[in-house]
């Protein structure tokens, strides 16, 4: 450890038998106050917005009764530990009670590996009923950091071995594996040696039991080193080996494949994607999120080899391997309803280039050739001599021949990356549910619903149906001859075969009928119910800027979109501009109304110009999670407004992305720009009425020379 590392924490940073509010918001807003006042972050609100943005995605209130709120933020700009005493103590969410001893973890959003392991070091120490002990009796403020420095920082003693109040956590932040960490948490030579020996003879002459885990949460500061040394502490105590590979942000010795090979089972305790799963392949496993391993690791130790002695019980798929924590299935163990809802979501994140790439093709293909070439387009392609081309028409910004062979070539590239639209989201929604075995059942699924005219309805329930069959077969336990094939040959052979069949058979017509019937009503639609469509669209796409609810309303315009379609085209302009109003509003608010706003919001606010005009609701997150309930319904608003009148003035997009850029695809370009600025407007001043008007401050929270806009209101 480098001996120069700036300090963690400073007497400044603490406060003993201190009511800091009846909240955890207020709580960690109090906590970051302490923080920015030391000079360590840039905004009170910018750490208040990311702290509270990481607590909501699951609680940190940990058994004991201690809480460790903590996140990476732009805002931080040294790490630091903010800690309090509560008298009283407040929920955290933890299931034994509320929290009396918190600390709050402020790491810089681009953490050195030194910061991540000192921070890593005080998670796993408190792990230690001795160490959250003493914290409790502290006399004073000085006293309290040293007992953090003497874990973080252990110094060696006279004999060798460590000081007492870092002896467990400092075996267990050094890097090495986790096991390594419960042999020195159990004090004795033969703890250790068990923890350790990776299987061997325990003291009854039997073969010991032995478990292999993968922790992670989303930051991977805390949770994840927290608990592997919960799941190695209560292996000890029960005689089981357990190797933990904690995948967080410290250098951690990843499980050697010995250990895997003689591992009875493996669990899995995450909540983003398990990097490198394909190691397990065929190992029995247990999977929950991170929190449950620290609050239940001796029910999953039990779980896990209950798995073991179950010849039916589930299995690690050979082909599982992902490394990307966005797909669906990290932090498995979820039930169905979570599972398929994540699956979804990765089918359309999957889906979403191919609509970007094709539709932005086609539009530029009407720029160079004419909205005629959907006429002409094969015929001149087909013709390689480039003779006899035809005048470009239309509405092409250019005459040329030439320009409109160009235009010919980009519509056709368009149509082709379209045509995998439906395909590309149902083989993805598969693969969400089944990993790679769903992918090609998945695409054929998609094919069948294209074929017989079922649309995007008949990509997503075929989608679906292919992931689950698939993962049927996954669940199989064939003879070890068999299972290489499983994933690349069987799996997706006859689950292709399955489905393809029964989409023909049952399902094709069926949807195919609805859609005809959705596109006929949609056709149909006039005045008011446009206006009415226009508004729910609206408020769709600003209520969660990028999440599931906007993805919907996206999807439904883009695998409607047509050229032959107008109610389509019309759809698709009220989606795109209502998406472009929340970065937009923002972006005017915060440069209108500048003491409202923190500096870090006004840096956001400049950006989401931008991004804004690209259509990139996702500018607008920043300023949501920090304050969600006076910027969400603003934004809604402001959405719906935008909605309705791109309706009303009967603006149309050929092209699914782009925003302003794609002017040249806008029919009506100007009352399309008319409407999103309106929009624009009655968001913003939606967000400053509110912001001004309701004003919530937390309870010792320091003053800024801006308004504290903290994540509970």
């Amino acid at each position: 450890m480098t001996e120069q590392s700036p300090a963690l924490i400073t007497p400044d940073l603490v406060r003993l038998d201190a009511s800091l509010g009846e909240s955890k918001e207020e709580v960690i807003a109090a906590l970051a106050g302490l923080v920015a006042d030391a000079g360590r972050a840039t905004s009170t609100d910018g750490l208040i917005a990311d702290a509270m943005t990481r607590e909501g995605k699951s609680p940190t209130g940990m058994p004991g009764g201690f809480a460790i709120p903590h996140c990476r933020s732009a805002s931080v700009t040294q790490a630091s530990l903010g800690f309090a005493r509560l008298s009283p103590a407040v929920d955290f969410g933890a299931k034994d009670g509320p929290a009396d001893l918190v600390f709050l973890i402020a790491a810089p959003e681009g953490g050195g590996s030194e910061h991540m392991k000192l921070l890593t070091k005080l998670a796993r120490a408190l792990v230690k009923k001795d160490f959250v002990a003493s914290l409790r009796e502290a006399g004073s403020d000085a006293e309290v950091v040293a007992l953090v420095d003497g874990v973080i920082n252990p110094q060696p003693a006279a004999d060798g071995g460590s000081t007492a109040a870092g002896q467990g956590a400092g075996a267990a932040g050094d890097g090495s594996s986790a096991a390594a960490a419960g042999g020195a948490a159990g004090g004795g030579a033969a703890a250790g040696t068990a923890a350790g020996d990776g299987g061997t003879s325990g003291g009854d002459g039997g073969r010991r039991r032995s478990i292999v885990a993968v922790t992670a949460c989303p930051t991977g500061i805390a949770h994840t080193y927290m608990a592997a040394d919960y799941l190695t502490d209560k292996g000890t105590e029960k005689g089981v080996d357990v190797h933990v590979e904690p995948q967080g942000s410290s250098t951690t010795q990843a499980l050697t494949q010995a250990q895997i090979d003689a591992a009875d089972a493996v669990i899995f305790a995450t909540d983003v994607g398990v990097k490198g799963k394909d190691r397990f392949a065929g190992k029995p496993v247990i999977e929950s999120g991170v929190k449950r391993a620290i609050n239940e690791p001796g029910e999953m130790i039990d779980e896990a080899l209950a798995a073991a002695d179950d010849p039916s019980s589930r299995k690690v798929a050979a082909g599982s391997g992902r490394d990307d924590s966005a797909t669906a299935g990290g932090g498995a163990g979820l039930g169905w309803g979570k599972r398929i809802q994540q699956a979804l979501m990765t089918g359309v994140s999957y889906m979403i280039p191919f609509v970007a790439a094709g539709g932005l093709l086609i539009a530029l293909g009407f720029l160079f050739g004419g909205y005629d070439i959907t006429d002409i387009a094969a015929d001149i392609v087909a013709d390689s001599s480039l003779t006899n081309l035809p005048e470009a028409g239309g509405n092409a910004l250019f005459g040329s021949a030439l320009l409109t062979y160009l235009g010919a070539i980009l519509y056709t590239l368009g149509s082709l990356a379209f045509s995998f639209l439906v395909p590309a989201l149902a083989g993805y929604i598969a693969f969400g549910l089944a990993d790679r075995p769903g992918i090609a059942p998945g695409f054929v699924a998609g094919a069948v619903a294209v074929a017989t005219g079922a649309g995007f309805i008949g990509g997503l329930v075929g989608g679906l149906l292919a992931g689950l069959v698939a993962y049927g077969f996954t669940r199989l336990n064939p003879p070890r001859w068999l299972a290489g094939l499983m994933p690349v040959v069987i799996i997706p052979l006859f689950t292709s075969l399955v489905v393809g069949g029964l989409m023909y058979l049952f399902l094709a017509r069926p949807l195919a009928s609805v859609t005809e019937w959705l596109t006929e009503q949609l056709n149909g639609m006039t005045g008011s119910s446009l206006a009415l469509l226009g508004i729910i669209l609206g408020l769709m796409m600003c209520f969660d800027l990028g999440g599931p609810v906007n993805k919907a309303a996206y999807l439904f315009a883009t695998t409607g979109l047509s050229i032959d379609n107008p109610a389509s085209m019309k759809i698709m302009a009220a989606v795109m501009a209502a998406g472009m109003v929340p970065p937009l509003a923002l972006a005017l608010a915060s440069t209108v109304r500048k003491a409202l706003f923190t500096e870090q919001e006004q840096e956001n606010g400049r950006a989401a110009w931008l991004l804004g005009a690209s259509f990139i609701s996702e500018g607008a997150i920043p300023f949501a999670a920090a304050d969600p309930l006076r910027v969400i319904p603003s934004m809604m608003a402001g959405g719906a407004v935008t909605g309705a009148l791109c309706m009303i003035f009967g603006a149309e997009s050929q092209a699914p992305h782009g925003g302003i850029f794609v002017f040249f695809a806008i029919d009506r370009f100007l009352l399309f720009a008319l409407a999103i600025a309106i929009g624009t407007v009655v968001a913003a001043a939606a967000v400053i009425a509110l912001k001004t008007l309701w004003k919530r401050e937390p309870k010792g929270a320091s003053t800024s020379t801006t308004e504290t806009a903290t994540v509970a209101a």
